[in-house]
Formats: structure tokens, sequence, C-alpha cells
């Protein structure tokens, strides 16, 4: 009961908060929201020239890795503000102390009175490719990649460009590139210039003056509950995590490679009496059904300019100023902000300038040692929660700059997440899962080093638990890397090499006995193309259940572009992507891979049956369908009420009637197969329950043999059981009356629910 009770308080609270986001946007303006989908990294962006809490429905953003969801959310809001001192204010005609406007991490009522968004576009390099699966749109990317423009010479694969002027008189103009080779696809590179045009209203109006003592302030708020919390009670995960109780931080500014920045990550909690144990939950695994881990990935972001404040061509070593932690649900962003209010305004500007300090993990663990869950600690600063259920978020605050009329500054850094494959989340996640419910064959447990898990470790954990974390701190590594790409790319003005170009067209389509994949040859004319590979998932796509399996791979020597997929069964629902390969002659002999988000299909096929030869022939399978044997009968992966109809004709009328006549369901069936998929559900969208239901199948009009039909097996009488046409008789020659008008038949089946 106690329970059911938090799940109706989670599910209240997620309600309220959805609720919520529709009072808060300002309603003078419809925003407008731009995505880069393209990466193991995506993420939409809206043009305010930041991403608030609560701008997108969704709620959380910036997810990894997005094909195995897009629920696999890393960030809860960000924020940006600007301020300078003895500032002229022309709206109120005044000389103030202070002044700061910004966006986020909250969106204010009074938001718009601050910004005064100008416009959002998205460049490409190249247009997406067609993709088609039985004639339809095949998947969603064009709903997301809303391209405005074309140059073949980007630097990137895509870039958002967003302009936005402020009451401070600064115009903010980012940019955003996404890059799709597979080392460079898990970050984003945000190029943000800050210009005194003196423009400080929606309508234009201009203002000169110099900006003394001018700082920029960033600030993030991690939060990695993903798919582990839905907010409705329905995952494993704590509800809190949401809003990131359990994200901790650790900065590295100042670092012997000298890079500036930060990464953050999952650390234990017991919000919303989440059962685990601090030594337990490293990783947030799913411990009840699998031990996948949910949240065992790092997102960070490291500096790639800024600008010396006496020379600003030159990089500043020193810059972020300010790199302190601050407390997500302090007064200062919250979303009750008035640039009119100077004591707000100083608050903030105390924040923007406070300077450098111990990284947030490290004073988590000062305080309550390895065995204790974030929420346990308490600080005594000013700027921080007094206990971090309202969780922990980074800033990053640059200079002090003067900026006279007409001046500029630009701070260029890099945003992204890793950590160990989803597939190691399995494995480790599995592994650890057999110690934790205790069963019998337990597997061996190798640390990272390929040292076997022991009682002797770092933290004094149970074996188990320490391999898992061990596993988890891997991802440390993984983020670190992500960065030093970002660098490196940075520092090769983006000469990175590309992979060749992902197919112009993308076709699948069902069959009776083969799904038929086909593609387009441009890639061909890549000077290191070099084949191509085709992966495939089954029962779902994009969910963290999914897995990919490699079906077919061709090189230079020799590629086809038509593949036919003959392993898939019937019954199943089958998504593929398709990857052009290079020889990696321009990558150090390790071949590049187009995204496969270019080509990754989200509308199902299906292996059809040819149609069948009599109608006395079709029958229902499973009969009964039990929904305790489902795991046999079409698989769980989203096909869990699946029953099929098979040796239909190929043009059919369908209906569904219970046991008393009551008509629940019908089609028109004229896809030309043998085959018909029903998921138990009635047209108005209601699973069934258990009963007898009785399918009627009816011709609509006289059907020909085209072909002369020989039979591919025996055929029995359904009622005399008495064997009516052997395998390799003619059953039809060309022009024979196959189906006539009007023919039907019923069939009752059972459902056991």
């Amino acid at each position: 009961m106690n329970k059911q009770i938090k799940k109706m308080k989670s599910f209240l609270l997620y309600f309220m908060l959805n609720t919520l986001f529709l009072f808060l946007i300002p309603h003078n303006y419809a925003q407008e929201i731009r995505w880069l989908i393209y990466g193991e990294t995506q993420c939409c962006f809206i043009d305010y020239g930041c991403e608030p809490e609560l701008f997108y429905s969704n709620i959380n953003f910036l997810t990894w890795p997005t094909q195995y969801g897009t629920n696999q959310h890393t960030m809860r809001q960000k924020g940006l503000w600007i301020g300078a001192r003895n500032f002229y204010d022309p709206i109120e005609r005044r000389q103030k102390s202070v002044k700061v406007v910004g966006i986020g991490p909250r969106i204010s009522d009074n938001l718009l009175t601050m910004i005064f968004p100008q416009y959002i576009k998205v460049i490409g390099r190249f247009k997406a490719p067609t993709v088609v699966v039985d004639d339809q749109i095949g998947n969603t990317n064009h709903l997301y990649d809303q391209v405005d423009g074309y140059d073949s010479n980007l630097p990137c694969d895509r870039m958002i460009i967003n302009e936005v002027n402020t009451s401070m008189g600064v115009t903010i103009r980012r940019k955003i590139m996404s890059f799709t080779n597979p080392e460079h696809d898990d970050y984003f590179i945000y190029e943000y210039t800050f210009k005194n045009t003196g423009i400080y209203s929606a309508e234009g109006d201009v203002y000169s003056q110099t900006l003394n003592d001018f700082w920029i302030y960033f600030v993030w708020r991690p939060a990695f509950a993903g798919i582990t919390s839905s907010g409705w009670g329905s995952t494993w995960g704590s509800f809190a995590s949401e809003w990131g109780t359990s994200t901790l931080i650790h900065t590295f500014t100042g670092s012997e490679e000298g890079l500036r920045g930060f990464y953050a990550y999952y650390g234990p909690t017991n919000s919303y009496d989440h059962p685990l144990t601090p030594e337990e939950d490293w990783g947030c695994p799913d411990h009840l059904e699998t031990g996948v881990l949910g949240s065992a990935k790092y997102m960070g972001a490291v500096v790639l300019f800024a600008p010396d404040p006496d020379n600003p061509s030159v990089d500043d070593p020193n810059q972020p100023a300010t790199d302190a932690y601050v407390g997500s649900d302090g007064a200062p962003m919250e979303a009750s902000v008035s640039q009119f209010d100077e004591t707000f305004m100083q608050q903030r500007w105390n924040i923007m300038t406070e300077g450098r300090l111990p990284s947030q993990d490290e004073e988590v663990f000062k305080n309550v040692g390895h065995n204790g869950y974030v929420e346990d600690w308490t600080s005594g600063s000013v700027y921080r929660n007094t206990n971090t259920t309202g969780s922990s978020s980074q800033g990053w605050g640059f200079g002090p700059y003067t900026l006279s009329p007409g001046d500029s500054i630009k701070i260029i850094f890099a945003e992204g997440v890793n950590g160990i494959s989803w597939e190691k989340c399995r494995e480790v996640g599995a592994n650890w899962f057999a110690y934790f419910k205790d069963m019998e064959n337990k597997p061996e447990l190798d640390m990272p080093d390929g040292s076997p898990a022991t009682s002797n470790n770092p933290w004094g954990y149970a074996p188990h638990n320490a391999y898992k974390r061990a596993w988890c701190e891997t991802g440390v590594d993984s983020i670190m890397k992500v960065l030093r790409k970002a660098v490196e790319n940075y520092r090769s003005e983006y000469n990175i090499p590309q992979p060749p170009p992902p197919p112009n067209e993308f076709t699948v389509k069902s069959g009776g006995n083969k799904i038929r994949l086909t593609w387009s040859d441009n890639a061909t004319t890549h000077p290191h193309f070099d084949g191509y590979v085709i992966y495939r998932s089954e029962g779902n796509v994009k969910h963290y259940k999914t897995v990919y399996t490699k079906i077919f791979e061709c090189d230079k020597s020799n590629y086809v572009h038509e593949f036919n997929d003959t392993s898939a069964a019937r019954g199943n629902d089958y998504y593929y992507y398709i990857q052009t390969k290079s020889d990696g002659l321009e990558n150090n002999g390790k071949p590049l891979y187009s995204s496969l988000f270019w080509t990754l299909t989200t509308v199902p096929a299906h292996l059809g049956r040819p149609p069948g030869n009599l109608i006395e022939h079709v029958r229902v399978v499973p009969n009964p369908y039990d929904i305790r044997a489902r795991m046999w009968q079409f698989g769980e992966n989203y096909q869990y009420d699946r029953i099929a109809f098979y040796e239909l004709p190929p043009i059919c009328k369908l209906k569904i009637f219970t046991e008393r006549g009551d008509l629940i369901w019908e089609k028109y069936h004229d896809d030309g197969t043998g085959d018909e998929l029903w998921d138990s559900m009635t047209s108005s969208g209601q699973i069934i329950v258990s009963g007898i239901y009785i399918l009627y199948v009816e011709v609509p009009e006289d059907i020909y043999a085209t072909e002369t039909i020989v039979a591919s097996r025996d055929y029995y009488n359904p009622k005399t059981g008495e064997l009516e046409i052997k395998k390799g008789d003619i059953i039809f020659e060309p022009g024979d009356l196959m189906f006539k008008k009007g023919e039907s038949v019923f069939r009752k089946f059972v459902v056991i629910r």
C-alpha cells in the first residue's frame, strides 16, 4: 500500500510539473525549437539562446545513447546570464550598481522583457536520405531535421545558428555544431558571440554605452534518471533523479593536460524510498528485472576558447574565472526573475563572480564518506543548498571584460555525453544482478583491469558491488576521451576526416518470403568508400531493450545495392539501418562509418506469406492465445498481444466479433499477402478481454490466377482431416478463378488473458 501511495504521489507531482509548464511559458511568444539528431548524443534547442527548465514538454533533454531510447536524458536545465557593473539602464533611465539579465535556469514570466529572440535556423552539409518502408516514410527524421539551407563547405554535418537581443544592449549569437564522424558524434561545439550592439528592446531601440566589469555565466543542472524513472512510478529508479538529486559533479580546471571543464555523473540516492544501499546503487541498476545499468553515463563540458580580458584574440587559461557549483533550488535560480530588482541581481552577480571552489563530488565525499547517499551531504555555504534534495548545478563565469560599443567577445566550448556502452551496461548489470538476487550458477566477475573482483577494493564493498562501481567509473575515461576529441577537432579548425555519405535513398519492402532492402549508389564515388553494413532490430527500436544485430556486410570488392533478408520470422516487427564504411586510410587505418541515424527505420517491416489458395485454409495463430505463453508466440518486445491470420486471400474484408455478435474490429486487407497481424485491440483502441472470438473473412471481388500456382505443401481438409492436395500439384492455371466474390469463412478462436 505504501508503495502504491508513493507511486500516486510521483504521478501527481509529474502531472503538476507538466501542467505548470503550460503556465510558465511566456504567453506572448511562440518559441521555436530545432533539433540535432544524427549523432549518438542528441538534443533539442530553443531560440532563447539557452535551454531552461520546462522549455520542452519532455522536461529533460540531452540524450545518449539515443539509439537505445530518446528518453536517455542527462540534463534537467541550463542557464545563461550576462551582467555588468555601473550600468546605465535606458529602460528605467537611471544608473545601477549592477545589472544581470539572462535565460534560465528556469523560465520566468518576465523572460521576454529581458531577451528578444531574433531567429533560429539549421544549416546542413547535405540533405538527409529518403527512407521508405512499405511505401511510406520510414522514420521521423523529417519531423525533427528542419533544415533552412545547405552548404557543402560546412565544417560540420549540421549547424544551428541562433540570435537573441537583450535588455543590456548585448546581442547574443550562438552556433552549435554537430558531427557524425563516429569518433566525434558524442558532443556538440558551441560558439557564443556577445556583441555590444546597444539594442535593448524588442522594438530595436538603441542606447550606446561601454559595459564595464562585464561577466558571462553558464550553468548546467545534469540529471541522469533517463530510462530509470518515467516520472509515473513505472520504472526502477528514483523519481527525484529526474531533477538531479543524485548528481555528482567533478571539475578539472587547471588539469595537467591544460583542459578546463567538468563532468557530472550519477551517485547513490535514497529519494522516494529508492530501496538500494549506497554501495548497490552505483549506475542505478534495474534491481527488479534484469540489472541493466540505467545511469552509467557521464555528461561533461570543456572550454575550447575564452578570451584574455587584456587581449581578446588570445585564449586565457585562467578562464572560466568562476567554476563553483551552486544549489539548484537556491533563490537566485528561481523563476521569479526581475531585471528591476537590484537586490536579486546582486545575488546572481555574486554567483557569477564567486571564483573557483573544490569539486562538488569532493565536498560530498569529504562529508559523507564512501558509503553515504548524495542526499546525506550538507554544506554551510550561502550559495549551496543546505541539503541536496534540490541537487547541485555547475557554473562557469567568464570575466571581467570591458565591452565598448561594437566590441564582441567569443566563448567556445564543447558539451558531450558518454560512458560504458549500452551492451556493457547489460552485461555488467546482469552479472551483478545474479549476485544481488543470489541466483544459482553465478558468473565470475572480472574488474576492468582483468583481475577478479574481491572484497579487497578501495571502497570496502562486497565483490559484486565493487565490480559494478568499477565498471561504472570507467566512464570517466570515456567522457574525457570525448572532450579531448572535441579539443582535437577545434584545434584542427574542424578539419577531421569525414566518413562516406549515407545512401541518398534507403527502401525496405515487406514480402511473402523475404524483406527486401535496396539503396542508392551515391557513396561509391567517395575516395575511401569500402562497402556497406546493415543492422536489424526485432520487436522494437530506439528502446532500452533494443538489440541491434549485424545481418549483412560487403566491401569495395563485392559491393551491391540490394539485400534480401530471408532470416526474418513471420509475425515479428523488424527495423533496419544501413551504414557506408570507409577503408580507414584517411583515419590512421580505422574505418569510419556513416551515422546509423541517417537511415534507422522506425516503421516496422514484416515478413508476410504469399496469399492463400483456398479460403477454407484460413487459420488463426496462436489458437488459443494465452498471454502466459507470449514469450513463445511472437516474443515479448512490443508484440505482447499479437495474433496472426494466415492463408488469407490477397484481397479480403476482415471482421472480428465477440461470441455474442458484437463487431469489435475490421480491416480491408489488400496488400497482396496471405498474412494479417492483429494486436488484440478493438477499433476504439481497447485491449480485448479473455473470451471466445470469431474471425470473419469475405472476398470482395473475383480474384483470378495470374500464373500457374503449385501447392507448396500438402493440404488437408480441416473438417475430415483427409489429404486434398499434394505438394507439387497444380492448383490453378493462369486465368482460373481462385476466389469468387462473396466467398467467406468463419474462424473461432480463444483468448486467455
